[in-house]
């Protein structure tokens, strides 16, 4: 059954994703990027706190459903029963969550695993502590007459690549394809919209499943009048092309964990967040509203599909909500390594699973339902603008 969500009390929202990424860009800019204002339930929780601890996690991106665990931990007062006031710093063009994170301005950072262990290789102590995407997003979607289908195709093609990091895994997967991108291919900076590649400027452009793909389909096709269809498209998914690499994960500071007290807040701080992901998991609807009321710029109708593929990464989670499977992190390096990106393999130290058990451990004490092995996604009607 489709989802029909809109609520008509909500406050009228930019119907563009351009204008939506401007305004929530100058929000970050003009705000610092910081969110810490606690909701009614998060206040009362607190309450039952001798003392809180102060944490700051820094996201990769503005706020959006990508990250609607994180902000649903706090306003439901997840993180508060935990003790612990969290500063959620959003990200930006400009916010490299692994620098900020390694430059100890946050305890913890969202990040994908191969561009922080690129910062990892350049000297930075940064640990995996909790993975909580367990699969893969990224597309490379060309339109349907282009003749592209499969990796190989990009060659002497225009790709399209936002660049920031986010270019390592389709390099790889490109190298480990037979393409060069550096002289098979000519790479195009893409902005963080489909633009490019609707006024067939490029012939490949980069995509996540959760967020461009759906910009295309929001988009009146103007040759017919009515939104784009699925069949307009070739999405190449480097996940079925066999480059599943793992994308965000919760990440902190190896020296900051060499403390005891530290390790027990990360522990604190994964249990709460994993919950969050619960409720998002639980309440598709209660979860886009929270999203939306912490600022986000973009429609509900968006954020609605957003968060319906981000339940898709994470649930099922087969060892526990948050805990790195050792296969999908090797294939993961191995990407990295054969497409030159990283020239060895982290040590044993790059991540760890026992915060995240401790977390998973004390959720299952109290109930909650850490694999979420019933979990179905939910059918999203795609709406113009994402409105």
């Amino acid at each position: 059954m489709a989802l029909q969500l809109w609520r008509t009390s909500r406050r009228s929202r930019p119907t563009t994703i351009a204008a939506a990424l401007t305004a929530a860009l100058l929000a970050t800019s003009a705000c610092g990027g910081m969110s810490d204002t606690p909701s009614e339930s998060a206040a009362e929780a607190a309450k039952n706190c001798e003392s809180t601890t102060k944490v700051r996690v820094v996201l990769q991106w503005v706020a959006q459903a990508q990250f609607a665990g994180y902000y649903a931990a706090r306003e439901k007062g997840y993180y508060a029963e935990e003790c612990l006031d969290v500063t959620i710093q959003e990200g930006g063009v400009n916010i490299v969550p692994q620098q900020v994170l390694s430059a100890g301005n946050a305890e913890f950072a969202v990040s994908h695993v191969t561009k922080t262990m690129v910062t990892r290789a350049q000297g930075a102590n940064l640990v995996n502590i909790g993975q909580v995407f367990q699969r893969g997003a990224y597309l490379q979607v060309a339109w349907a007459d282009s003749g592209i289908k499969s990796l190989t195709d990009l060659k002497g093609k225009k790709v399209g690549s936002w660049g920031y990091g986010n270019e390592l895994v389709l390099f790889a997967a490109m190298k480990d394809a037979g393409v060069d991108p550096k002289r098979d291919a000519e790479i195009i900076q893409q902005p963080f919209d489909m633009s490019l590649l609707l006024r067939r400027e490029i012939d490949a452009a980069q995509a996540k499943t959760y967020n461009e793909y759906a910009q295309l389909l929001e988009t009146k096709n103007p040759a017919t009048g009515k939104l784009y269809q699925p069949s307009d498209f070739s999405a190449i998914s480097l996940q079925d092309a066999g480059y599943t690499s793992l994308e965000d994960g919760i990440y902190a500071r190896g020296d900051w964990l060499g403390e005891q007290a530290n390790q027990d807040t990360a522990v604190k701080f994964l249990k709460a967040t994993y919950r969050g992901w619960g409720f998002c998991r639980d309440d598709l609807a209660g979860c886009v509203d929270i999203v939306l009321d912490n600022g986000s710029a973009l429609g509900q109708g968006h954020q609605t599909w957003m968060l319906n593929e981000i339940n898709k990464l994470i649930w099922p989670a087969s060892n526990g909500v948050g805990m790195m499977d050792q296969a999908a992190w090797d294939q993961t390096i191995k990407i990295a390594i054969g497409g030159g990106v990283l020239k060895n393999a982290p040590d044993k130290d790059a991540f760890r699973t026992d915060l995240s058990q401790r977390a998973n451990d004390g959720l299952k004490a109290d109930g909650f339902d850490v694999n979420g092995n019933s979990y179905k996604p939910q059918t999203v009607t795609i709406t113009e603008g994402g409105k």
